[in-house]
C-alpha cells in the first residue's frame, strides 16, 4: 500500500512539473512575440515621422545636445532633465552626416554570431 502511495505522489509531482514547465514556456513564448510586435509596430511608426534625431552628444549624467531633422530643417537642442532648448538652426551643408547612419542596426543574431566568433578566435 505505501509503495502505490510513493509511486503516485511521484507521479503527480513529475505531472506538476511538467504542467509548470509548459505554462513556463508559453509564457516565455507569449513574452517574445508581444515584444516583437511591439518593436515592429515602434520602428513602422518611427520610419514614417517627419521627426529624426540625427546625432546625440552626452555633455553630462542628464545633459544633452541633439541634432534633430524636423521635415526638411536641422536644429540643435539641449537637452535637460526637465527642460529643452533650441540652440539654433542649422544648414544642411555644415553638417556631416557618416554613411553608416543609413546602415540597418544588426539584429541579435548576428550579434551573437560575431560574439561566438570572436570567442572561438581566442
Amino acid at each position: 500500500m505505501l509503495l502505490g502511495a510513493d509511486s503516485t505522489r511521484g507521479i503527480n509531482s513529475i505531472a506538476q512539473f511538467f504542467t509548470v514547465l509548459l505554462i513556463f514556456v508559453g509564457v516565455l513564448a507569449l513574452t517574445y512575440f508581444t515584444t516583437r510586435w511591439v518593436a515592429t509596430y515602434q520602428k513602422g511608426k518611427m520610419l514614417s515621422s517627419n521627426i529624426n534625431v540625427i546625432e546625440t552628444l552626452k555633455i553630462t549624467a542628464n545633459k544633452y545636445i541633439q541634432i534633430v531633422k524636423i521635415g526638411d530643417k536641422y536644429f540643435a537642442v539641449a537637452i535637460g532633465k526637465d527642460e529643452i532648448h533650441l540652440i539654433g538652426e542649422i544648414s544642411e551643408e555644415s553638417l556631416k552626416i557618416p554613411e553608416t547612419q543609413n546602415m540597418n542596426a544588426p539584429g541579435f543574431k548576428e550579434i551573437l554570431e560575431n560574439a561566438k566568433n570572436f570567442k572561438l578566435k581566442k
